[in-house]
C-alpha cells in the first residue's frame, strides 16, 4: 500500500472559520504575535497569553472538521496515511484520521512551565495559579517563536517514508516546517494546494500545484491519485 505524507498549515483549517497570524500581516486574531506567542511574550505579560489561549480554546469548541478534513480520512481507505500539521487545533483528529502529529504543539493540552514532560488534557480556561503536581505554573502546550520543535526530528523520519508528499494550506514559509520537503526520497511526487501559493513550478522535480482553497483541491487531488 504506498504511503502518502500530508502536511497541513492554516489553510487546512480556514475553511472551519479559524484564522492564524498568516492571514493578518503578523497579527493573530488582533494581537502582535510576539506578545502572545513567544517566551518573551509569556515572560513580559502571562495574563495576556493565558487569555488569548482561552479564547482560542474556546472557539475551538465551536468549529467543526470541514468537508477537506473528511476527504483526508477518506484516503485512509486506499493508503497509509500519515499527517504531519502545522495547526494547533484537533480537526484532523475529530474528523477521524489516525495518524496525526502536531508540530507546533496543541491548543486542548497544557504542560508544567519546568518540566516539559508534564502534559496535560485541558479545555477549559487557564489561569495563573493553575499548576502541576509539583506546583509549577502550567502554559499551553503550543512551540512558540523562538522555542525548539521537539517532534521535527519525527516529522522528519516520517517524511522520509513518502511514497507521495501532500501539502495542504501551508507557504512553506516557516522553518523548521518548511524544511520537510528536503527529506523526501528523489523523484516523489509532491502536491502543493493552496489558493495563495506562488512557487516556481521548476523549485522541485515532480511538483504539481492545485492553486485552490483545501477542500476543493483535496477533492481534485483524491480524483488525481484514484485514477
Amino acid at each position: 500500500m504506498k504511503k502518502i505524507v500530508i502536511l497541513t498549515g492554516a489553510g487546512m483549517s480556514a475553511e472551519s472559520g479559524l484564522k492564524t497570524f498568516r492571514d493578518a500581516n503578523g497579527l493573530w486574531e488582533g494581537h502582535d504575535v510576539m506578545k502572545v506567542a513567544s517566551p518573551e511574550g509569556w515572560l513580559n505579560n502571562k495574563e495576556l497569553v493565558l487569555d488569548f489561549y482561552n479564547q482560542r480554546r474556546k472557539q475551538l469548541l465551536e468549529v467543526k472538521p470541514n468537508k477537506a478534513h473528511d476527504l483526508l480520512v477518506d484516503l485512509e481507505e486506499i493508503f497509509t496515511v500519515e499527517i504531519i500539521t502545522q495547526n494547533v487545533d484537533d480537526l484532523h483528529e475529530r474528523a477521524g484520521s489516525t495518524q496525526v502529529l502536531h508540530l507546533h504543539g496543541e491548543l486542548f493540552k497544557v504542560r508544567s512551565v519546568v518540566n516539559k514532560s508534564l502534559v496535560y488534557k485541558w479545555k477549559k480556561d487557564l489561569f495563573i495559579g493553575d499548576n502541576c503536581e509539583y506546583g509549577n505554573q502550567l502554559r499551553p502546550h503550543i512551540v512558540w517563536f523562538g522555542e525548539a520543535v521537539p517532534l521535527l526530528d519525527q516529522a522528519i523520519e516520517i517524511t522520509k517514508t513518502a511514497d507521495v508528499l501532500i501539502i495542504i494550506g501551508t507557504s512553506m514559509q516557516v522553518y523548521p516546517a518548511a524544511s520537510l520537503i528536503h527529506y523526501i526520497k528523489p523523484n516523489t511526487p509532491v502536491y502543493f494546494i493552496d489558493p495563495k501559493l506562488s512557487i516556481d513550478k521548476n523549485s522541485y522535480s515532480n511538483l504539481t500545484i492545485i492553486s485552490e482553497k483545501a477542500s476543493i483541491g483535496v477533492e481534485k487531488l483524491i480524483n488525481i491519485l484514484t485514477i
